[in-house]
């Protein structure tokens, strides 16, 4: 059986362990699709993803993203969790800035101070969303209509409609009935009250995979979209904290800015768990 450099790593969480895991397998040139899916629907972590040579010649690696049903075009904990492992054992990048490419297109990935940031891709799909969808969302959620201020298409590849609330309390006080919600992907957004909810963020954030049936505890292709969004129409400062994963036990911790033409999204990254896996 061929065995595999393997990380789990911890992505977003200001602690270890207080983040959102990813599974992370480099070197994976020789696994077919079959066994790709096969491992991550194994791990049965939110995403999985397998290292892999590049096919563009502008790319330091190419990285495939898998949740345990399906395989994804882009997502955000995994863009800094594979960077963060190619890092740690030997990559080096062709220039000042890493360069991922993924279904979606090369991703620029930096490093500073408060760990690696990467460039937010395009929306694929903007726009608000119908009066009939925002209460079909609201009803879903268990929320009063009053507590949805706006939504908005906010798709980078996922799916994600973003849904803004009045509060931090209000995104806590969700909760979702998947049945009802249907195929929906939702990020929900509630400005943190500094009087009430204290200044280490500015917004407090969840996310509901509704045709899977699960919150996601910290993500970072909602996160990008939502700031887009967010700073792109003055409803948000050009820099930002957000924090996700409160209702689940976890401390995410994302920064966000705007700066050179991008919105660009960081976080801490941690190795929990290095070896090599059979596949």
């Amino acid at each position: 059986m061929p065995r595999f450099d393997f990380q789990q790593v911890d992505v977003f969480g200001a602690t270890p362990l207080k983040g959102n895991p990813l599974a992370v397998v480099l070197g994976a040139d020789g696994l077919s699709d079959d066994q790709m899916a096969a491992f991550a629907n194994w791990t049965n972590l939110s995403e999985t993803t397998f290292l892999l040579r590049p096919t563009d010649p502008a790319a330091d690696y190419r990285v495939r993203i898998f949740t345990p049903s399906r395989e994804l075009p882009f997502a955000g904990h995994p863009t800094l969790g594979s960077c963060h492992a190619w890092l740690q054992t030997g990559g080096v990048p062709k220039g000042a800035d890493i360069v991922q490419e993924c279904a979606v297109g090369l991703v620029p990935i930096r490093r500073g101070a408060g760990g690696l940031a990467f460039a937010a891709p395009p929306l694929i799909r903007s726009g608000p969303v119908a009066p009939d969808l925002v209460e079909r969302i609201h009803t879903g959620l268990g929320l009063p209509k009053e507590a949805v201020t706006n939504a908005h298409w906010v798709d980078n590849g996922p799916g994600w409609v973003a849904v803004k609330l009045r509060s931090r309390a209000d995104v806590l006080a969700a909760v979702p009935d998947y049945a009802a919600l249907g195929p929906l992907v939702l990020g929900l957004v509630g400005p943190w009250d500094p009087a009430v909810d204290g200044t280490e963020a500015q917004f407090e954030i969840r996310a509901f995979v509704c045709r899977e049936g699960y919150e996601d505890p910290v993500t970072g292709s909602l996160n990008a979209s939502l700031a887009q969004w967010l700073i792109g129409t003055g409803q948000a400062p050009e820099s930002y904290v957000a924090r996700q994963g409160t209702a689940l036990g976890r401390a995410g911790r994302i920064a966000l800015r705007r700066q050179d033409g991008a919105i660009w999204v960081g976080g801490a990254t941690v190795t929990c768990i290095e070896g090599r896996v059979g596949i």
